[in-house]
């Protein structure tokens, strides 16, 4: 059962990816230049993920 199972590094990252670009699209809606950070961000984690695969 995975009830107790850690998160691997991947399932970390992903989680930190998505939660990042969930931030970006909603700070796009009142400020570009930090929606345009996050998504920068996001784009770094998303490179860490391809590098563990």
């Amino acid at each position: 059962m995975g009830l107790f199972r850690r998160k691997s590094e991947k399932e970390k990252l992903q989680a930190k990816y998505s939660k990042l670009v969930d931030e970006a699209y909603k700070l796009s809606h009142t400020d570009r230049r930090a929606s345009d950070l996050k998504t920068a961000e996001a784009d770094e984690v998303l490179k860490q993920i391809e590098a563990l695969d």
